[in-house]
């Protein structure tokens, strides 16, 4: 099996490789039939990827340890569920699953588009089959999933223990599908440079692609602080780790877009900086990559040094290259039609967003690279931590935090100062009622006053603009309140899905300041019988339990939890130790509440004495960040879905290109 996956991949970048050269021939000498000779490469291409990934999954299911990938990340007794995810648990299987995303993602494209934007098409099958050829041809040569040991062990050794989560089967592919969806705004931005189109048919074609890239790249950003909480033990969510960071900075420019886009929509403006924008966020995408698998940053989450780090590098450089240059010769035609008429205009407030989401993005990459460059000038590493972070980054998240708020309630091209402080009255005075409703409770801290503040500004103007609408569409209609809302969100969906996905960031923004501002900690070492306490909590150590299973054995500490005297539940924090021979691994325990999570860890304990060493955190309002996290799930969602604008524009848009064909 190992070598007919071999044969797979090796015909797949032949094929892959053809799409290049049969698509760009066949546009520039407008032959039809090289390029569909190039679309059909594209489809074999994934039946073959698909076939190297099933044969690699088999090895590892039927526990072939003469691979070097199989003894390297199974083992007999790893559960079923872990032996799919090792598919993605190494260096080598990880790149050819982001080919086998990019390779379906292209596949699709082809699909949707074989009768329409045909005039565009065969440059984006160009860009996809070159971004594809170059993964094929790491997996080939460079990072073989198929590479046989000199002897057959009788064992593996198994999955890291941190990656044995069942979050890991879902928080990878959520963000495997966000880098590498990137690569279709891409590919049509390219197209549309290349060939002069630069009307809105690249960015129409593409917005939902890109707001799916954003959903599943924000999705997994999510789950990954979710496995970090539940996963790490050290009672935190995010930590500014390097490759943390990767992912968020592409989300962040990404994110800028989508807002911006909006502009150019309707106002035919920032054409040249949308452009740039999506091709920012793909190349940073390949840089989060880069940074992931050369092993030039150490990180829980980044693979062993290799030799793919120049590789990688070459490939960027000449991605960025190709699309900057493209850009700045088609700079004369990317004239916008309107200029910016008031800096007190929704417009302003977009541009206002994009700056301050593109300025954090350079933000955290230079505090990422900074410790690579700083070894690569001075052959010092210089770790930058978490305050450089969040320094910068809290007066931002405030700035963006009051632009969400001030955005729905301000016109288009020329605010009036009287009717905008009309809006945002209401808005206002529910902000100082916050914030005095806070100090009353004895709350001091200056950002969480200012946070809660502004979280309670935009949490009111939101819900104003959803009450707005439906009255102005009962005056019209006659509908019933309820009728009229769920009309104007049908009829809107981009509109209200965003407004849903502000809500959702808000209660985020409201559970990163809760857990961060009022957290507390407690650490003891109990026998049998004794309790400590945190916050309003007492843990009460009663005895240790092991249980024991094929892949490891766990022992923990039965904590008995009071809140004040009453029992409030039971809690066993523990550690795993692993048969394969892996250091042992942190199992926490937690009381949820809407309140506050009661976060505790067994960090020791002697079985002769009895005794236990326990740290327990109380993280105030941290469930709201998993809660935020939903709502925006839930708003980019919606908005993805086409309102009845979007059904009329594109079948105006399918006439019109049968006419032109028929012509």
């Amino acid at each position: 099996m190992a070598d007919f996956g071999t044969l797979c991949l090796f015909l797949a970048l032949a094929a892959s490789g053809w799409a290049v050269i049969a698509s760009l021939n066949g546009w520039r000498a407008r032959l039809g039939e090289l390029v569909l000779s190039a679309e059909r490469a594209v489809y074999a291409t994934w039946a073959l990827v698909v076939l190297s990934v099933l044969s690699l999954e088999y090895c590892i299911f039927t526990d072939q340890f003469g691979l070097e990938y199989v003894a390297s990340y199974s083992n007999r007794a790893l559960p079923k569920i872990y032996k799919f995810t090792a598919l993605w648990g190494g260096q080598a299987g990880s790149l050819l699953f982001w080919e086998l995303i990019l390779i379906s993602y292209a596949s699709l494209i082809v699909l949707t588009n074989r009768r329409r934007n045909r005039s565009l098409l065969p440059l984006v099958v160009t860009t996809l089959a070159f971004v594809s050829t170059f993964f094929l041809g790491l997996v080939n040569f460079m990072a073989r999933p198929f590479v046989r040991l000199a002897f057959s062990p009788e064992d593996g050794s198994g999955l890291n223990p941190q990656l044995q989560n069942p979050f890991m089967a879902i928080h990878p592919p959520c963000l495997y599908l966000g880098y590498v969806g990137l690569t279709l705004p891409f590919a049509f931005a390219i197209a549309a440079l290349a060939t002069g189109r630069l009307d809105d048919t690249w960015f129409r074609t593409t917005r939902r692609w890109t707001i799916l890239s954003w959903f599943f790249l924000g999705t997994g950003i999510l789950l990954g602080g979710w496995w970090a909480y539940v996963e790490l033990g050290w009672g935190g969510y995010w930590a500014w780790d390097p490759v943390e960071n990767a992912s968020l900075i592409p989300w962040l420019t990404c994110t800028a877009f989508l807002h911006s886009v909006m502009i150019e929509e309707r106002k035919k403006m920032l054409r040249v900086w949308n452009l740039a924008l999506v091709i920012m966020s793909f190349l940073l995408a390949i840089l989060g990559t880069f940074i992931t698998r050369s092993g030039v940053i150490s990180s829980v989450h980044s693979f062993t040094k290799s030799d793919i780090g120049p590789v990688f590098a070459g490939f960027l450089g000449l991605s960025t290259l190709v699309s900057v240059g493209l850009l700045l010769y088609r700079l004369p035609d990317l004239k916008g039609e309107h200029r910016l008429d008031s800096f007190v205009s929704r417009e302003s407030t977009f541009l206002f967003n994009n700056l301050l989401l593109v300025g954090a993005a350079f933000a955290v990459l230079w505090g990422t690279l900074f410790p690579i460059l700083s070894e690569a000038v001075r052959g010092v590493k210089i770790t930058v931590g978490p305050p450089f972070f969040n320094e910068v980054m809290v007066p931002i998240a405030f700035a963006l935090v009051t632009l969400a708020g001030i955005c729905p309630v301000i016109a288009w091209r020329r605010a009036s100062p009287r009717k905008l402080v009309e809006k945002i009255q209401i808005p206002f005075w529910a902000l100082l009622g916050g914030v005095v409703a806070l100090l009353l409770r004895g709350v001091r801290d200056v950002y969480a006053l200012v946070s809660f503040g502004l979280a309670v500004f935009v949490i009111a103007t939101t819900v104003m603009e959803f009450v707005w609408g439906a009255r102005s569409r009962q005056k019209v209609t006659g509908q019933r309140f309820g009728g009229a809302l769920l009309s104007l969100v049908d009829r809107n969906k981009r509109r209200y899905g965003g407004f849903t996905v502000h809500l959702g960031f808000i209660l985020i923004i409201i559970g990163v300041t809760g857990s961060s501002a009022f957290r507390q900690e407690a650490t003891a070492s109990l026998k049998r019988g004794e309790s400590f306490s945190v916050g309003r909590y007492r843990m009460l150590f009663e005895d240790m339990v092991s249980r024991d299973s094929p892949n490891a054995e766990f022992m923990g500490a039965r904590l008995s939890i009071f809140d004040g005297e009453r029992g409030v539940g039971t809690l066993v924090p523990g550690q795993n130790f692993y048969k394969a021979g892996q250091n042992p691994s942190t199992e926490v325990a937690i009381h949820y509440t809407l309140r506050e999570d009661l976060y505790t860890i067994l960090t020791g304990f002697d079985p002769h004495e009895g005794r236990a060493t326990l740290k327990a955190y109380l993280n105030p309002l941290i469930n709201w960040i998993w809660i935020g996290g939903g709502v925006l799930i839930l708003g980019a969602w919606f908005a993805m879905l086409p309102d009845l604008r979007d059904r009329r524009r594109d079948a105006e848009a399918r006439l019109l290109e049968v006419e032109s064909r028929a012509a």
